[in-house]
């Protein structure tokens, strides 16, 4: 008996022997062959390299496997969106102030994707709450959670179950454990032994599970995509039905002042055509740091100093052999050096502007500066103290890079819904639901 039951054939013996199956000899022995030639039968099957076989006593099931149906089902419900004109829902871990978040909101719009920001993660309650205030990605309905991301994934079962399911998941996965900077400050080890972060490639990959998103966008340091995390993550996702795309992203390249260079990954459930291939703007401004310099800050500006205390250090450090030095900038620079988040503290190797006349006296950027220096709108930090305003950006990405990658994202997620019909996966139920549309 052939029993074909929504999502599964089965294969069942006849009790009263009236059916019979066929054999083949093969090195003296005879197997049973049971030929299933029914395209009604094997359209479940469509477009999947592997399906799952359970052999009972008197049944044979054959099914689709687990993560077939899910790459199946994220097709079909963001094809279905897009068709329909809907907004993809997009969710947000390790938000910060959600610079990444506006970027890819940003990109999408560019692409003709509007997006609802489902939920923002984020461990620092002072950079949600700013967020929510000043952040237009958000929206009414978006949820702030404000939980370290390993308790969403490893315990919290309730708030897993909130999340619900994505078209689009951004991560700022956490680099304190794969920079350079903080393999510094710990000394030599793996990533994955940081005690606050190493471990959350765990969490991502859970969540990831839970919300099924079509694609996910994940930045982190360069150092990053050598690390064993980076190894798993790639080898889970393509298990779970993704093709990942890697680009080193530099600031540079995309008319930026500061050359903060980025590893980002995109990952699209296989049937989705993504490349970074020709990513860079064909037409690029050139700036240099005075298109951005705020006109009110005066050569007799109190911001102006002679830092002796660092001059000291420099020499102290050029004594011992070190090569951290003090850096400077001048106002017809194009190029700034990479700002971290401590800036504002003005330690020996964070970048000052040489005063225009007097070469004793340097100055720090001020917050909008060096918002502008990263191509992030100043609304996303107005209303913040220097300190909160420069520990945000110093911690985020340079703007335009992700703007430009998730546009290109976006235009893949378009494509895939305009060629819906010639899809192996879901392509039957689309075409269905576009006669629907037009008729």
């Amino acid at each position: 008996m052939v029993d074909h039951a929504g999502k599964r054939v089965m294969l069942q013996k006849n009790r009263d022997g009236s059916r019979t199956v066929s054999a083949k000899e093969r090195h003296g022995k005879t197997y049973p062959v049971i030929d299933i030639n029914s395209r009604e039968l094997l359209a479940l099957f469509d477009g999947m390299d592997a399906v799952r076989v359970v052999v009972g006593d008197d049944k044979v099931v054959l099914l689709p496997l687990a993560s077939e149906i899910k790459k199946r089902e994220r097709i079909t419900r963001l094809v279905g969106k897009l068709q329909a004109g809907e907004p993809l829902k997009i969710g947000s871990l390790a938000h910060g102030g959600g610079i990444l978040t506006h970027a890819v909101h940003q990109g999408l719009q560019d692409a003709g994707i509007e997006a609802d920001l489902a939920f923002a993660n984020e461990i620092r309650e002072d950079l949600l709450l700013h967020a929510i205030e000043h952040n237009d990605a958000w929206g009414e309905k978006t949820a702030a959670i404000n939980v370290p991301m390993q308790e969403i994934a490893g315990g919290d079962e309730w708030l897993l179950g909130q999340l619900g399911k994505l078209e689009v998941l951004e991560v700022g996965q956490p680099c304190s454990g794969a920079s350079k900077a903080g393999k510094a400050k710990r000394g030599a080890g793996l990533t994955e032994s940081h005690p606050e972060v190493g471990h959350l490639v765990f969490s991502t990959l859970v969540i990831i599970a839970k919300t099924q998103p079509a694609a996910v966008l994940i930045e982190c340091v360069p150092e990053y995509a050598l690390s064993a995390s980076a190894a798993i993550l790639r080898t889970q996702l393509l298990d779970m039905g993704y093709v990942s795309h890697e680009r080193i992203l530099q600031g540079r390249d995309f008319g930026s002042l500061e050359n903060r260079i980025r590893w980002c990954c995109v990952a699209v459930t296989q049937g989705v055509e993504f490349d970074f291939e020709q990513l860079e703007p064909a037409v690029r401004e050139v700036k240099t740091l005075s298109d951005i310099l705020d006109p009110s800050i005066g050569p007799d500006h109190p911001m102006w100093r002679a830092v002796e205390y660092l001059k000291a250090k420099r020499e102290r450090d050029a004594a011992k052999g070190s090569r951290f030095l003090m850096q400077f900038v001048e106002p017809s620079d194009p190029e700034v050096p990479t700002i971290r988040k401590s800036y504002w503290k003005g330690g020996s190797t964070d970048p000052r502007l040489r005063h225009p006349s007097d070469p004793e006296l340097s100055r720090l950027l001020t917050h909008e500066e060096v918002a502008r220096v990263k191509g992030v709108d100043a609304l996303l930090i107005e209303g913040l103290s220097r300190t909160q305003a420069i520990e945000l950006l110093g911690q985020a990405i340079v703007y335009e890079p992700f703007r430009a990658a998730a546009q290109r994202l976006g235009e893949a997620l378009l494509k895939a819904a305009d060629s819906a019909v010639e899809l192996d996966m879901g392509g039957s139920q689309v075409a269905r639901r576009r006669e629907r549309m037009t008729g």
